[in-house]
């Protein structure tokens, strides 16, 4: 697929990756440490946003923050992977496509 076009189609979910570092950032270390599960919830659903894209990464984070309440028992609860990958994440964590090996 072509590079640019590539970049088009991966912009809306950089730019839910862009919130949700802004969120992480800022607003999430005034709660401080209260999620009972681990990753965090804002983690879970950025990484879900990461490896599924905006729409079922969302779903994924509203599921998630829907099972954390008080009651809940918590514990690990990673992202389902997807078995073929076809993205890279840098550093900052947006996501790029892979070059499979082109120059």
């Amino acid at each position: 697929m072509n590079t640019a076009l590539t970049a088009v189609l991966l912009l809306p979910r950089n730019a839910a990756v862009l919130l949700l570092r802004a969120y992480r950032a800022v607003i999430s270390p005034l709660y401080g440490d209260v999620c009972r599960y681990y990753p965090s919830c804002s983690a879970y659903a950025l990484q879900a946003i990461q490896e599924h894209g905006v729409v079922i990464g969302s779903a994924l984070g509203i599921r998630r923050i829907a099972r954390c309440h008080p009651w809940a028992e918590g514990g690990i609860d990673d992202v389902p992977l997807k078995k073929k990958r076809r993205y890279n994440v840098t550093p900052f964590g947006f996501v790029v496509a892979s070059s499979h090996g082109k120059a």
